[in-house]
This record gives C-alpha cells, structure tokens and sequence, in this order.
C-alpha cells in the first residue's frame, strides 16, 4: 500500500464503485501499469460488511467525508448530512445495498441528448457483464459477474403485508425491477453475499490485488491535477501520510472522486466556471462553465405508523438482542442483521395519467432509526419511541438541481454543496402526491391487524398546503448525488465530458463516477456507476468504439 515509485499508465483517484472497477478491469491486462489512490483507508472493519450496520455508519464519522450542505431554501434553511464514502469500495462499503439499474427511459433519454453508445440496449451489456445474479442467465440478468445479485430474507411477516397492502391499493405487482414490468410492487435485490455486504472493493478490488501491475494508495487524497508543458494532465499531485507526491500518468488520469470530489478537484485544478475560480485566486486553464453544475440528489419523506404486535425490527434496540444479531452476522453469516431491511417497496405513478412511475417507494418494518445500539454511535441514536414501521417515497426523476462549488482555494477544505432540492416547482407536487400514494398503501385492509396511529405526518398533516409544509420541513437526502460533471451531446454548452467521459478540451483526463451521468438516474443509482466504469473500461481497452 506504499506509494509508487515510477509513472503508471494510468492513476485512477478515488476508490469507489467506478475507480475499483477501472483499476479491476485495466489491470487484467499484465502489461498495463494502473495505480488506485485512495483519501480513506482500507475496509478492514468488519462491521462495513454487515448490512444491518448500514444506518448507524451513514450517520457516523467512521469512514465517512461528513459533508453537509449549505441551507437549502425550499427546506426551511435546513441543511442536510451528505454521508460519503472514504474508504476503500467508496460510498459502496456504507451506503445501502439496493440494486436497482434505473429505467429504459434513462438512457433513452441520454441517447436523446445526443450520447452516441448510451442508449438502453447499448448499456444492457454491461449491467450483465457485472452481475452475478441469483435469477439466474436471461435477457434481463446474467451470472459469473464480480457482483453479487441476490433476494432478500423477506422472513418478516409485515413484507408480505405490504405487498399485498400495495396491491390492494390498485398497484401492479411487479417480479422483477430490472425486468421487463418495473411498474409497481416488488422486492428489492441486494449486492450481499452469505449475509455480507458486497462493496466495490469486495467485488473488484480483491481479486486484483495480486497482480503486480496495480498499486493501491491509501490515505492519499489528491489535492491538484498535474500538467506537463503542452497543457497535457500528465498526473496528480497528491497528500500521502502527511507528504507531498506527484503520481504521474503516462496514458491517462481518470478522476473518480464521485459527485462532490471530482468537480471539486477539476475546480481546483484550474477546470471549471472562469470567474468563480478567479475568485478563488485559481488560475484558469479551462473554463467549462458546467463543472460543478447541473446536480442532482433524489430527496425523501417517510409516513410512519405505530406497529401493533412484536414483530417489528424496532426489538433490536435491547442491547442483548443486537449483540446476539451483530454476532451471529459477524461469524455466522446468518440472523436479522444479515439483511439490508428496506427488502420490498415499489415503483409507483404519482399520477395514473403517466406512462412511466416516477416514485419509488422503500418499506421497513421498524420507526426510521438506526436498530443497533451501540456505544461508538450512541451520539448518532434518537430516543427509543417504540415499535413502528415506515415507508419512504422519492420523486424518480427530479427536475431541480444544484451545485457543487468552492468555497477555499485550500483543498482540504470540503467544498459548498448547493443541492437546489424542490427549486423546481414541480417536484414538491409528485412529492406531494408520493405521500398520498403512501397513506393509501397503509390504509389498505392488509395492514388492519397492524397499524397503529400515523406517527409522520400525523393526524392533522391533511391538506395538500399542510403536506408540502411538511415535506419543507422534514424531507431528507437518499444519498444519490449525480450529474455535476456530466456527459452531453456536441450542442450542451454546459457538458463537461463528451460521450467517453473525456473532459472537454483538456488531454489526458477522463470523470468515471455519478458525476458523470447526465442526470439522476430512476432508483439508486450505484449500478448505474458500475456499467458506466465498466462500459468506458472497454473503451479504455479498445474493445469498444463510441
């Protein structure tokens, strides 16, 4: 893990999703030379790979950036917790394992934006290429993939519950979200394997560690982009255990640093909006306007009940029983904390006018708290309220957007994060109507034995004034941040990247991340970075011509 002595062909920076499956797949070939940096540490920690664990590290400092945004002025001024990975794997080693591709119509939509080689059939490939899916070889899924695809437990009875709740409520059933019938109820796969989380690092990174062509760096965060004297990037100036290096990059740079990291870096590296690095003091070597802009985030409300009957995850919360389920995860592989609990939900129209859903909703039958406790995160755990369960709700495809921008020339100082939540008037209303669609679902017989008294909103949130007002003063990020250096068409003036992740206009450097997606994909969005990496790994490998 030490740093490099001679100049690779390729430095990939940032070893999350897409940074671990370029530093993979180029390394396959012996005679290419890759370094792998890496601001985090490894993910030695075993509580990173048990999937209960998800909602506790989300809200620590462990492993972690810890952004926060700027006031958001369509949320009361709030402002939000941005939890990111760093750590080898990236936000794949915290977040939540939900495998979800996004829609057809994404990538129709990228085609339409003039991105040669992205429509839906065209990407389909790689989402297959990277899948190891317990559906077994068709169509829509594939096996022998590094990513493990797999069912839920679905052993609680209130899943069922709410299936059947939803369906009760005039919701297709839906068998499969990457299928052929997305639309409406179903359960969720997960990226775990026997009880354990299926990181990045896990799935790719592990398996090529051998290989003497690849050199991991951990605890190496760059702080600028290196060039030589034709205002080629020929490197990156990097802070390694308190040391100033420069890795160097015969071939290419390929920055993926993720939604925040990555316009940050080009920002800093003299890439980006001409005057607003001016007023950094930053010298510009290229003025892209759309560095930093155009970002988007899917943001969340939850409606809470009280659960009647003892069956909820809420029982966690005794120290013994989340001792007994944390070890029997750890050295088993078995037990509640073996799952990601949000294990069935559903993609829903906000109104039954649309030709496609444009919600996605998440069930899990506990209150919307962490359900381990634990001393190290004692800080981060609210106050026991019971047994209850809850579902989530987020608009698909959000109109709104926001920024990424600096706010030091110093760069170990995080950036501004302006996410822009509900700046499109629009999206308050399919968040509005998400709610509806919600309490309609919990109103349904199927969960008459069950529900007790609505927690969130409450009783007295009725009108479609009082939900808004609401949802201004609740809603909350799902840690989807894309699109803040995104691909686009010849005719986007505000594309930073061409339909290779190139950066316009300057040579030798690449953004493989969700920073690069023109815009959020249509569900959670981290298989999505995986086929990207994978897609523009061929295109690296001259497999693939876009």
């Amino acid at each position: 893990m030490s740093a490099p002595e001679k100049p690779a062909d390729y430095v990939v920076v940032g070893a999350g999703p897409a940074g671990c499956v370029l530093a993979a797949r180029l390394s396959e070939d012996p005679d290419c030379q890759v370094v792998l940096i890496e601001a985090g540490g490894r993910d030695w920690n075993p509580l990173l790979g048990v999937p209960l664990m998800t909602g506790l590290i989300l809200r620590s400092a462990y492993a972690n950036w810890s952004y926060v945004t700027e006031p958001e002025p369509q949320l009361n001024g709030r402002r939000t917790q941005w939890a990111r990975g760093k750590v080898l794997g990236g936000s794949s080693s915290i977040h939540g394992m939900v495998y979800m591709r996004g829609l057809p119509i994404d990538f129709a939509d990228w085609a339409a934006r003039g991105l040669t080689g992205w429509s839906y059939d065209e990407v389909l490939p790689y989402f297959l290429r990277s899948e190891n899916s317990h559906r077994g070889g068709s169509a829509f899924h594939a096996t022998g993939g590094p990513l493990t695809v797999s069912a839920g437990r679905l052993d609680n009875p209130l899943f069922q519950v709410y299936l059947q709740a939803a369906q009760q409520a005039g919701h297709p059933k839906s068998d499969d979200f990457a299928g052929p019938s997305p639309h409406g109820a179903g359960a969720y796969d997960f990226t775990i394997r026997n009880g354990r989380r299926v990181s990045a690092a896990s799935a790719y990174l592990r398996q090529a560690l051998h290989r003497p062509n690849l050199r991991v760096v951990t605890q190496a965060q760059a702080l600028c982009l290196n060039w030589d004297a034709n205002g080629r990037v020929q490197g990156v100036d990097v802070l390694h255990r308190g040391e100033k290096i420069t890795l160097r990059a015969e071939r290419e740079v390929l920055l993926c640093g993720g939604a925040v990291n990555s316009p940050q870096l080009l920002m800093l590296s003299g890439i980006g909006p001409a005057a607003a690095l001016q007023a950094q003091g930053l010298p510009v070597r290229m003025d892209l306007p759309g560095v930093g802009q155009g970002l988007q985030d899917h943001l969340l409300v939850r409606v809470e009940h009280r659960a009647l009957g003892g069956v909820t995850l809420d029982r966690l919360r005794r120290v013994d029983l989340a001792a007994w389920a944390l070890f029997k995860a750890m050295v088993w592989g078995t037990g509640p904390a073996t799952s990601f609990p949000l294990e069935v939900g559903g993609l829903y129209k906000s109104s039954p006018d649309l030709a496609q859903p444009d919600l996605q909703s998440h069930f899990l039958p506990a209150l919307s708290s962490a359900a381990l406790r634990l001393p190290y995160f004692s800080k981060v755990l609210p106050q026991d309220r019971g047994a209850g369960f809850f579902a989530n709700v987020f608009q698909l495809r959000p109109e709104s957007t926001g920024a990424i921008e600096l706010a030091s020339a110093d760069p170990l100082a995080h950036p501004r994060i302006r996410p822009g939540y509900l700046s499109a008037p629009q999206d308050l209303v399919v968040l509005r109507e998400g709610v509806k669609r919600l309490r309609e679902v919990f109103a349904q017989p199927a969960f008459n034995a069950w529900r007790g008294v609505e927690l969130a909103p409450g009783p007295k949130v009725q009108s479609d004034t009082d939900i808004e007002a609401w949802i201004r003063a609740t809603a909350d990020t799902v840690y989807h941040p894309t699109s803040s250096c995104r691909m686009g068409g010849t005719a986007d003036p505000m594309a930073v990247l061409d339909n290779q992740c190139r950066v316009r206009g300057v040579a030798g450097l690449r953004v493989v991340d969700a920073s690069s997606l023109p815009r959020v994909t249509s569900g959670n969005t981290a298989a999505p970075v995986y086929m990207l990496a994978e897609r523009i790994a061929d295109v690296l490998r001259g497999r693939l011509s876009l």
